[in-house]
Formats: C-alpha cells, sequence, structure tokens
C-alpha cells in the first residue's frame, strides 16, 4: 500500500482523456475539486469535454499524442506554465487491435506498442522530476486483464499490456525513496468506444464491450484506489476469476484458452491435417 491522499485541490494530468475511461476520470475527478488537464489527440472531442465538463479554471485541454516528442515537450510546458509542477499523472492513452499474429502488419504491432508502452514510459520519464516534488504524488497506469493472461487474437496488446505490468512493478519500487505512489489499474470489459476505435478488428469473436463496467464505474474505483493509496485494482468478477486461474491454476487456464481456440478453428484444423493450408497461412 501507498501513501493516503486527499484528492481535492491535487493536480492531475490524464492522457487518452477524450473517451472512456479517461473522459470519465476528467469528470469524476472534476467533481471531487481536482484540477485536471485531458490530454488526447482528437480536439474536437476535448471541445466537447470542455463544454459538458463547465469548470473554467479547473479543467485544461490539450491536442496533443503521447507516442510523439514534439507533444510530450508541449504537455510538459503547458504543465509547467499552468500549475508549476503536478501531483498525478494518469497514463490512460492506449490502441488495441484483434486478429491473427501472424496476419498483423508490421506498423499496427509497432503502433501498439509505441503509444502503450513507449509513450506511456516517455511520458512518465518526462514528468518524473515535476512528480517527485508533487504533493502526495502518484502515477497511475491503466493495464488490463491482457496484462494478466495473454488472449488469443489480441497477441500485440496483451504483450503492451505486459510491459506496462513489468514496467510498473520496476517503478514502484525505484520510486519509494521518492514517496511516489505507482497504482495499475487493470479493467475488464468496459463500456467504451475501445473497441470501435482499434486499428484493426481481425477477431473471429469480438468481445461485448457493452456488457462490462461503465467508465464512471471505473474511474470511481481509480478514484477511490488513489485516495486509499493501493498499488493495484483489479476490476470486475471476470478479471479477478483470470487473475486467480492465471496465479494458482496455469495449466487451466492454457487449456480453456486452446480449448477456445480450437472451437473457432476447428475447419482449418481439420484442413491442415489434410495438407491443405488455411487461407492466412497461404497468402
Amino acid at each position: 500500500m501507498g501513501q493516503r491522499r486527499i484528492l481535492s485541490g491535487l493536480r492531475m494530468l490524464v492522457t487518452g482523456a477524450s473517451q472512456g475511461i479517461g473522459r470519465a476520470l476528467v469528470i469524476e475527478g472534476l467533481k471531487v475539486g481536482m484540477k485536471v488537464m485531458a490530454v488526447a489527440r482528437k480536439p474536437d472531442l476535448l471541445k466537447q469535454l470542455e463544454i459538458e465538463a463547465n469548470a473554467p479554471g479547473k479543467l485544461i485541454t490539450l491536442s496533443a499524442d503521447v507516442a510523439d516528442l514534439p507533444s510530450r515537450k508541449l504537455m510538459l510546458e503547458t504543465v509547467q506554465t499552468q500549475w508549476n509542477g503536478l501531483d498525478i499523472l494518469v497514463n490512460n492513452a492506449g490502441v488495441g487491435a484483434t486478429g491473427h499474429f501472424a496476419e498483423e502488419e508490421r506498423t499496427i504491432l509497432r503502433r501498439i506498442f509505441e503509444v502503450n508502452v513507449f509513450g506511456l514510459m516517455e511520458t512518465t520519464r518526462a514528468f518524473l522530476p515535476m512528480i517527485k516534488k508533487g504533493t502526495t504524488p502518484a502515477i497511475v497506469n491503466i493495464s488490463s486483464i491482457a496484462g494478466l493472461r495473454g488472449i488469443p487474437a489480441r497477441a500485440a496488446y496483451s504483450a503492451s499490456k505486459f510491459a506496462v505490468e513489468g514496467f510498473s512493478d520496476a517503478l514502484r519500487a525505484e520510486l519509494f525513496k521518492d514517496g511516489v505512489s505507482v497504482l495499475v489499474v487493470c479493467p475488464g470489459l468496459t463500456q467504451t468506444h475501445f473497441s470501435e476505435n482499434m486499428l484493426e478488428r481481425k477477431a473471429k469473436i469480438q468481445m461485448d464491450h457493452m456488457r462490462g463496467m461503465t467508465a464512471t464505474e471505473v474511474a470511481l474505483a481509480t478514484l477511490e484506489s488513489m485516495r486509499l493509496g493501493r498499488d493495484r485494482l483489479l476490476l470486475t468478477k471476470d478479471a479477478k476469476k483470470i487473475s486467480f486461474i492465471t496465479k494458482f491454476l496455469p495449466r487451466l487456464a492454457d487449456r480453456i484458452a486452446k480449448r477456445k481456440v480450437s472451437g473457432l478453428f476447428k475447419e482449418e484444423m481439420i484442413q491442415t491435417k489434410q495438407g491443405i493450408l488455411p487461407e492466412f497461412l497461404s497468402k
């Protein structure tokens, strides 16, 4: 457990803030009295957020891409100019794709890692000197249940979230001496536009995000974890079940994943045994 904190009055920057969990964190953070900077790539959505939040003097919006060095410098300069410091950095920006890894374009793989891993790490690096001087400072990394157990047809996304998990664990130990908390949030299915905004959607079965938690529920649980100084937040019963099975029954987890894939690709497996290559391998 990290240190408890009073959220009111703290300065919080949220990346990926124009939609979904990021947007909800901005709205709910403002409600508890925080000063919030919302960063995202789409200025039109940020403008809509400004109108809905109606919090002049409390909310700053900035169009920037965490994977872009000039954008990260702009974020840093804006925070320095507007607030002269930062207390909480929420690394929420992320992209995904679904489909066979064997079919995945190199550009998509690299974009996922540029945003989800390198963008997150470099944004953290840029703000570290400032955060260390903050009030009850914290870094919040939004991961996923895919960072606990690799999900078939989401290999690159899963790998990027595993990287976030490892980075966060190491960073938490390194920053203990500086009094900086590191919270990892692992949502399960969440009612957002994430699936619609994916770089590619080629999985045989798409996950139904609309049956998950709302973005507001995730945001409220995240803010409460910040307040209590927690190191990890695991959301939804499915996420907790996956975490338990992966940790204590790894062979069962493997069997479940293999059975699922085998059922989806039964016809292709029969063709392979007969010496006929599946379409995705014959390209």
